[in-house]
């Protein structure tokens, strides 16, 4: 089913599914139809990091360096998730930390406990790995 592009097609994945499932295009979300959220940036950053954190394991582990990576959740720690959280009225912030499992947010001080933890002696065998420090969204 390979065909070539359209010339200024933009290409890629979101030309690719909306190409093949025109019907489908309310339904698959991200990546049919254009998306002002930056949410495809986002993801692809997020999973960059995990290819680069298991990367460099494969290049230092041998010399004893480890390396590893926190996931944050929503933490209200700078001024881009403050604007966020004031954006939501108090429907959209209660639905938000309704998502959470510990029915909270998250602190600047439960980031640093687990970038403490990789830090540490006790993780000096700990590699490769991500850490999701979110409550379990």
């Amino acid at each position: 089913m390979s065909q070539r592009l359209p010339a200024g097609s933009g290409g890629g994945a979101p030309y690719e599914a909306g190409r093949l499932w025109p019907h489908r295009h309310d339904q698959l979300g991200c990546g049919v139809a254009s998306q002002l959220t930056g949410i495809q940036a986002y993801t692809a950053a997020k999973h960059a990091l995990v290819g680069l954190t298991k990367q460099f394991t494969q290049e230092f582990a041998r010399h004893g360096i480890t390396a590893n990576s926190v996931a944050p959740g929503f933490v209200l720690s700078n001024p881009t998730s403050q604007r966020q959280w004031e954006s939501y009225d108090p429907e959209g912030q209660r639905r938000m930390v309704e998502r959470i499992h510990t029915r909270r947010l998250g602190r600047a001080e439960d980031i640093a406990a687990a970038v403490a933890f990789f830090a540490s002696e006790a993780a000096e065998w700990t590699t490769g790995q991500i850490l999701s420090v979110d409550g379990c969204t």
